[in-house]
């Protein structure tokens, strides 16, 4: 089994190494970028299984770098690393879609115990980063292929990617303005009820025929795939 890659955001250089060396002990692999451009640039080049991220960072702050992944990413675990007075940036954080924080000066033992429940509870399975998984659906990114028990799916390929990026976001509850700005672009200027529209075809092929419905719809809200369906 490949190990895990942690990506290690802080400008510390003294905490930044001991946490690197600690991690690769523990046989992690890990990057170390010490300012928010470079964390960003590194997010977009490869695949994290988990980011240790700190608040303070000279070109862009954490919370900065923080709310800009998310806006792509829901699934990538992200810790916090905080000060001990930074209460408002520890709540701004977690509102962000940070998934825990770990306040300085911490006791490494305490953090790898964190590190590892994280790990244990990706929300998404994922197979060598190209394939999503959720109950008997599977989708295989590279051959753009779609199956469900077993039984091919035909998708266009805007059905497709609308489909991975509800996949990749599994549990979590993407608005249309979310899913208009991760499937179709930022620079799209339609009607967001396209979203619903091409909800409705991808309900029709993934869902219709089958006792149980992934693709749930929650009200005043927008759209999210569960592993728990009904």
């Amino acid at each position: 089994m490949e190990s895990p890659a942690i990506l290690i955001v802080e400008d510390e250089q003294k905490l930044s190494r001991v946490l690197q060396l600690e991690l690769d002990y523990e046989n992690y692999k890990t990057e170390i970028a010490d300012n928010g451009k470079e964390a960003l640039r590194l997010m977009e080049e490869k695949e994290w299984d988990l980011v240790l991220l700190d608040i303070m960072l000279p070109e862009l702050s954490g919370l900065e770098v923080l709310r800009r992944i998310r806006r792509t990413d829901q699934v990538t675990p992200i810790i916090l690393l905080t000060a001990r007075d930074e209460i408002h940036d520890k709540v701004s954080g977690l509102d962000l879609g940070a998934n825990d924080y770990i306040t300085k000066p911490f006791q490494i033992e305490e953090l790898l115990a964190r590190i590892r429940v994280h790990l244990r509870n990706p929300a998404v399975k994922k197979a060598n980063g190209n394939q999503f998984s959720v109950g008997e659906l599977e989708v295989n990114l590279n051959a753009r292929e779609v199956k469900r028990a077993d039984k091919e799916i035909e998708l266009t390929p805007r059905e497709f990617d609308l489909l991975v990026c509800l996949l990749k976001n599994k549990n979590i509850v993407l608005t249309r303005d979310q899913l208009i700005e991760q499937v179709w672009g930022f620079d799209y200027f339609g009607d967001t009820n396209v979203v619903d529209v091409y909800i409705r075809y991808l309900r029709q092929k993934v869902d219709r025929g089958y006792e149980s419905a992934y693709i749930q719809t929650v009200r005043g809200v927008g759209y999210t795939i569960k592993d728990q369906v009904k």
